[in-house]
């Protein structure tokens, strides 16, 4: 079991990285969690409201999963953190994957909420494979899938257990940075969707898995964490 973690851009101000991630699995399963801002957003920026999105070339997606030797047609999953624009701008480049998602979250985004809209050709492409979940789910021997509704609706982090390195938790968007990882301090943003009990709920769970697992939290975007970490193509093992 390998765990590759690709930079797929920066966004200012605060040097805040874009993460995806890439797991492949003893047998050559190919697991690829999310997939960055869209590939346009290298010639045309995203500036969402208060950010200001640097993308480089090999900063994309496909690039990332290039120069460890792979193409889109070699995923075979592609877990949804969730749909926010940042985590799910390449979805529709995907066409041989199975999409794996949480009920909820999948449902509010259908339901048409606004804030979902921007990517939505890229994540509701009909030549998409969804599967719907439901709570945790063990996707494949030793890759877990954990609700960790919060941030948003539906939102899910990923235990990967690799053999020498140990457990790692990729944590996403339920808690995003070091500083947010006490349930009972950790500040709630305007971007956070859910009801305040809902996101210290995910905050602890995130805690009480990575003490019981002896886990590594890897944060959705910790620009102080991110620098410390082996990056694509180098690897976890």
């Amino acid at each position: 079991m390998r765990l590759y973690l690709l930079h797929l851009g920066t966004m200012q101000p605060g040097d805040v990285p874009v993460p995806g991630y890439l797991i492949q699995t003893a047998d050559g399963t190919n697991i690829l969690v999310d997939s960055g801002w869209p590939l346009s957003a290298v010639d045309d920026p995203q500036n969402p409201p208060g950010l200001s999105v640097e993308i480089k070339p090999e900063d994309t997606v496909i690039a990332r999963l290039e120069e460890i030797g792979l193409q889109p047609s070699d995923i075979r999953y592609l877990v949804c953190t969730h749909l926010d624009d940042d985590h799910s701008g390449n979805h529709d480049l995907f066409t041989s994957a199975e999409f794996v998602i949480q009920r909820q979250h999948y449902d509010l985004a259908k339901s048409g909420h606004p804030r979902f809209a921007a990517n939505r050709a890229a994540w509701d492409n009909p030549s998409l494979r969804y599967r719907l979940i439901d709570g945790d789910v063990e996707l494949v021997p030793g890759v877990e899938l954990l609700e960790t509704s919060g941030h948003v609706p539906g939102h899910q982090s990923i235990l990967v257990r690799l053999p020498l390195t140990g457990n790692v938790l990729l944590a996403a968007d339920a808690v995003m940075h070091s500083s947010m990882a006490d349930a009972e301090t950790r500040i709630i943003y305007i971007t956070d969707m859910d009801d305040e009990p809902t996101i210290r709920l995910s905050t602890q769970k995130i805690s009480d898995v990575a003490k019981r697992e002896a886990a590594v939290v890897v944060y959705g975007h910790d620009a102080q964490q991110w620098p410390t970490l082996r990056h694509s193509p180098r690897f976890y093992e």
